[in-house]
């Protein structure tokens, strides 16, 4: 699911399907280029959000008390069956935002505006990528401890809104996008992690979802401020637009500071090792100031994205080291 990636701009027939011929760049022909064509437009850069709740899913269930083994394959396989389901929902997202005059000529995802991928070539990258993530499914229902029903019903849950993001009702367009995001890039990925090592799942680990879903928030937060006119224009509906940008500000600030204090009271009250994330701080109140300036705002959504891997590496770190983790529950 793609996750701070837009337009920069109100759709134009220019920039789109009457693009002159000139501006278009020519699909490449080397067959290595090819390649790296279609893993760009997978976004790797957006796959943090999904890559780092899983992670911490597992740590938690590594630091599990109780007599239960941690399983590596698990954990391998855990991660091939999320990351082609977030990769499926970036192609779905830029599928759409295409087909619906979304994305031009100024717009971040060049894949199908400048004709670097077909149409035809999108859709079937999707499909496989969905096929990938269900065959990975199928082998974690065999390695993992926990019932079929119980892993199907977190991770189809999870496909399910990958998809909706964008296709069908289309969530993103509705200013539903950032519960999609607040949900699926934080408990949900935690907990089909944590149920795929365990077996089980204990609710109150979703405590440790809120700062990583916290933070994936603010990427598309400030990706949505930033195209805050250029939506309008477009008659898309995201939650910018309905609070303003003020109050925008004072949402994107909320986002990024909050874990940060979350952590300095579990410091407090845990372990010192959650003051390891503060190293991150410094970044976040750069990026802040940026937020601020509209010659440097267009950089915020990379830039945050970008704090979001290192801030989440080193909350898994901490996690996985902290003498003491709350709500972790003995394993009967």
């Amino acid at each position: 699911m793609e996750i701070f990636t837009k337009s920069d701009e109100t759709p134009t027939a220019e920039g789109n399907l009457l693009q002159p011929p000139k501006q278009r760049a020519s699909p490449p022909r080397n067959p290595l280029m090819k390649v790296r064509t279609y893993v760009l437009a997978l976004r790797p850069w957006s796959l943090s959000g999904s890559l780092l709740p899983t992670l911490l899913g597992a740590a938690l269930a590594y630091r599990l008390p109780g007599e239960s083994e941690f399983s590596w394959a698990t954990l391998m396989v855990t991660l091939f069956t999320v990351i082609p389901v977030h990769c499926a929902g970036n192609v779905v997202n830029t599928y759409f935002d295409f087909v619906k005059g979304i994305d031009n000529r100024k717009s971040d995802d060049r894949t199908l505006v400048d004709h670097i991928l077909s149409i035809d070539e999108v859709v079937s990258l999707g499909a496989l990528l969905y096929m990938a993530g269900c065959a990975f499914f199928v082998m974690l229902v065999i390695l993992s401890p926990a019932r079929m029903e119980h892993l199907a019903l977190v991770y189809f849950g999870g496909l399910s809104s990958s998809f909706l993001y964008t296709g069908g009702i289309g969530l993103k367009y509705i200013a539903l996008g950032d519960i999609i995001v607040l949900v699926i890039f934080g408990p949900v990925s935690v907990v089909f992690s944590f149920l795929a090592q365990t077996g089980r799942v204990d609710w109150p680990i979703i405590y440790y979802a809120v700062p990583l879903a916290l933070n994936t928030e603010a990427i598309l937060h400030s990706n949505n401020t930033r195209d805050l006119e250029a939506d309008s224009k477009a008659e898309i509906v995201t939650l910018a637009i309905l609070i303003g940008e003020t109050a925008s500000y004072l949402l994107f600030a909320f986002l990024l500071f909050t874990p940060y204090i979350m952590f300095v009271v579990a410091s407090v009250r845990c372990s010192f090792w959650f003051l390891l994330p503060m190293l991150t701080l410094p970044r976040a109140f750069e990026i802040e100031r940026r937020f601020r300036r509209p010659e440097t705002m267009q950089y915020v959504p990379r830039q945050t994205a970008r704090l979001n891997f290192y801030f989440g590496m080193l909350y898994m770190i901490s996690c996985f080291f902290a003498n003491r983790l709350p709500f972790l529950l003995r394993a009967l």
